[in-house]
């Protein structure tokens, strides 16, 4: 496999919606706890990117694999149009998904056995959403289980591998005991923080399903906006920006983010404009691209906000 045939293969470009969650949980981890550790972080980040690629070649090998006509398989789907040969795909992937576990368990070593449980349910959702009898992608669960897994689950471990010792949660084991605790107003206050990325990342698989709705159907892949219906999944990725927004604000009232991350809002435009866009036409090729450009306006803003008001 050449190298811009794995990356193609790992859709590189679209790694950039694993990066903006990183750094706003790695910034805000720095803000609220004043903790930071560079291994740990240097560990979390290749284990995350690497897992990333794991899911996503292994979303490629499914689709490819399940594909309902040849047309689709070879000339839709990037493995047929890289002619990578199924074996040393499968190869690709048990070496990355190897790599990724083995990071893992040194991160669990590192920090505690919380890291571990988490991690075990993110690996079980990446894998599971493209593979098995039933795969979340092929249900109405994709845009859920995307945006909470990467949106709020790599923002949380970004906080918890730097600040695994102040409290936020705690899982023990001794003798025959294990012991839980969790403080739930650390854990809202993640939750409120990773909004933003929650749902503009839910929102790059809901608008992906709604450009494909038809051929999704023709290859028994049941999306969201198959059950809710065309115009009201249009509504829900509108909304989802203007709740990202709302919940910046909410988060600064309530003093967990600077103030200085007001001017977010100066995003609304531009993220407005972007969105009446989509909500004339709902065409792949050519306005897909405002989830991503809406993705980077927001959670770009966020991060360059919350490195300004480090700095001050």
């Amino acid at each position: 496999m050449t190298i811009s045939a794995f990356l193609k293969l790992v859709e590189i470009q679209t790694k950039i919606a694993s990066l903006f969650p990183f750094l706003i949980g790695l910034l805000f981890v720095i803000y609220r706890y004043q903790s930071f550790s560079i291994v740990n972080t240097a560990i979390f980040f290749v284990a995350m990117l690497t897992f990333d690629l794991t899911t996503t070649a292994i979303n490629n090998y499914m689709d490819y694999r399940k594909a309902s006509s040849d047309q689709y398989r070879e000339t839709r789907n990037i493995i047929g149009q890289a002619q990578i040969p199924e074996r040393i795909v499968v190869i690709a992937i048990f070496v990355m998904l190897t790599l990724a576990v083995g990071l893992g368990l040194w991160l669990v070593i590192r920090t505690d056995l919380f890291v571990l449980l988490i991690g075990m349910l993110c690996f079980a959702i990446g894998i599971f959403y493209t593979f098995g009898p039933i795969p979340l992608s092929r249900m109405p669960l994709g845009e859920v289980f995307s945006g909470v897994t990467m949106g709020f689950g790599i923002v949380f471990l970004a906080v918890y591998v730097n600040a695994f010792d102040q409290g936020i949660v705690h899982l023990g084991w001794e003798g025959r005991m294990v012991h839980f605790q969790a403080d739930l107003y650390l854990l809202l206050e993640i939750l409120l923080v990773s909004i933003p990325s929650i749902f503009t990342i839910a929102n790059l698989m809901l608008a992906n399903n709604i450009c494909d709705l038809d051929e999704d159907i023709a290859n028994s892949r049941f999306t969201l906006p198959y059950y809710i219906g065309k115009d009201n999944a249009v509504v829900l990725f509108n909304g989802l920006y203007y709740m990202s927004f709302l919940a910046l604000v909410i988060a600064v009232s309530l003093g967990l983010l600077p103030a200085v991350l007001l001017l977010v809002l100066l995003m609304i435009y531009p993220v407005y404009k972007q969105i009446q866009q989509f909500n004339n036409k709902q065409v792949k090729a050519e306005t897909f691209v405002v989830a991503i450009k809406n993705l980077v306006l927001l959670n770009g803003s966020v991060v360059i906000m919350f490195i300004v008001a480090l700095l001050l």
